[in-house]
């Protein structure tokens, strides 16, 4: 498969509609997307880890990513479905989410994602994403 948008693409557009955002696009093709979040201090939870909304958040990155590397750039496309395992603590690292498309319909996107500390072998987390992709508009004649 073809991407429509590719990573330079992806990373363009995260910079102008999510400012400050701190995910980037390393990989993405329509069937698999590759997101690195950077550690930051200001993320972290007692325990002194990265926290489960941060992972949470970063695993919608990357089903957006995926979503939006399949069909081409349609900001309208919402999450519908987030269901999130947390596995272990990822401790003080940068976080890769690696997205795989599962299904991708007319109106459907179902993915799944796992992440991993920077350098480790077992997933910290693992989350299954729904993503719903607006209609088409019909072009006037």
């Amino acid at each position: 498969m073809v991407a429509s948008m590719d990573a330079a693409q992806l990373n363009a557009f995260y910079a102008e509609a999510f400012p400050g955002g701190s995910a980037r696009v390393e990989h993405a093709d329509g069937v698999t997307a590759r997101l690195r979040l950077p550690f930051n201090p200001n993320s972290t939870r007692p325990g002194d880890t990265v926290s489960g909304p941060t992972m949470m958040g970063l695993a919608d990155s990357a089903m957006y990513a995926l979503t939006l590397s399949a069909i081409g750039l349609e900001p309208m496309a919402v999450t519908t479905s987030l269901t999130m395992n947390f596995l272990r603590m990822p401790g003080r690292a940068d976080l890769v989410a690696e997205a795989r498309m599962l299904k991708l319909g007319r109106t459907l996107a179902v993915g799944d994602v796992t992440i991993r500390a920077e350098g480790a072998l077992q997933p910290c987390a693992h989350a299954v994403v729904t993503y719903s992709i607006p209609p088409k508009k019909a072009v006037a004649s």
